[in-house]
């Protein structure tokens, strides 16, 4: 049946989402349940991962894995086919941060940045596209406005966000004329862990606090969730929250001077109040992939 049809379009259909544990990704999950999807979870903390699972009211399961594994994703896609049935909606919303001077940026965290937001978000479309396939479904794409503009002492998330987009378009021209939808998301600042430890840096606190009024507000998780949700039901190709991120869109070539010009005259004086310093990974999802590492 089609989603637009459907009075209920979401219910009964099986929807992965990944980075699921915590923040945005588990708001979703909650989401796609209360639109009567069956939802599988993937991340890498088991514990959480559980909770989230526990909390739905639809039949749901998880699984631990690394976005970036293509073995365990593989497997993640056989164990959510076996469970609930073939994926309809996959969210690739994994993600992590770190920030501090590219100069001065440990290689190995900033590499893994890279590796989560774009190399794990391939690994996710490429384990579940044979279900998309098979059902018509959507991929669904979390980026930020990070990949639209650019942002001073946090380049791996920026490079990996503009990445991830690109990844996303190049799938849509491929897959458009086998029945699988895919949508951008478009997001701003939202109330996740990553958000609130970036803030308690000095000098990222300081460059967010130099953005445009509208720019700097943070929404809450469940909102944004809803948003995104309600762009999968509608195959929407693209989602931005705020609703005022659209607006960029066309006048995008011109945001990496204007940071420029900012950040001439506000990083220098920003040193001289904050020493600039690697952040590491941010939030408890950050800590997480880290602990993960260092475990294999």
């Amino acid at each position: 049946m089609s989603y637009a049809r459907d009075r209920m379009p979401l219910s009964g259909r099986v929807a992965v989402v990944t980075g699921a544990a915590r923040g945005l990704g588990a708001a979703t999950a909650r989401e796609l349940d209360r639109r009567g999807a069956k939802v599988a979870l993937l991340g890498l903390e088991p514990q959480e991962l559980a909770h989230v699972a526990a909390s739905l009211r639809q039949e749901a399961t998880w699984c631990h894995a690394d976005v970036t594994d293509d073995a365990a994703m593989a497997d993640a896609a056989a164990h959510v086919a076996a469970r609930l049935g073939p994926a309809s909606i996959v969210v690739a919303n994994a993600g992590i941060a770190e920030g501090g001077p590219f100069a001065d940026s440990d290689s190995v965290s900033w590499r893994r940045v890279v590796e989560v937001n774009l190399i794990g978000s391939a690994a996710t479309a490429r384990s579940f596209l044979p279900a998309l396939l098979t059902t018509g479904g959507v991929y669904l794409q979390v980026t930020s406005l990070a990949a639209m503009g650019t942002s001073p002492l946090m380049s791996a998330y920026c490079a990996s966000k503009a990445g991830a987009e690109s990844l996303a378009h190049a799938l849509r021209a491929e897959l458009a004329h086998e029945g699988v939808g895919v949508t951008v998301a478009y997001i701003n600042w939202v109330d996740t862990d990553m958000t609130r430890e970036a803030d308690q840096y000095a000098v990222l606190r300081e460059l967010r606090a130099h953005m445009p009024r509208p720019a700097r507000k943070v929404y809450p998780a469940a909102h944004v969730a809803a948003r995104l949700v309600t762009a999968v039901e509608r195959r929407r190709a693209s989602v931005y929250v705020p609703a005022w991120l659209r607006a960029v869109q066309p006048v995008r070539a011109f945001l990496p001077p204007i940071v420029t010009h900012i950040a001439r005259t506000e990083l220098p004086r920003l040193a001289r109040t904050a020493p600039f310093e690697a952040t590491g990974m941010l939030g408890a999802g950050g800590q997480a992939d880290e602990e993960a590492r260092d475990e294999r």
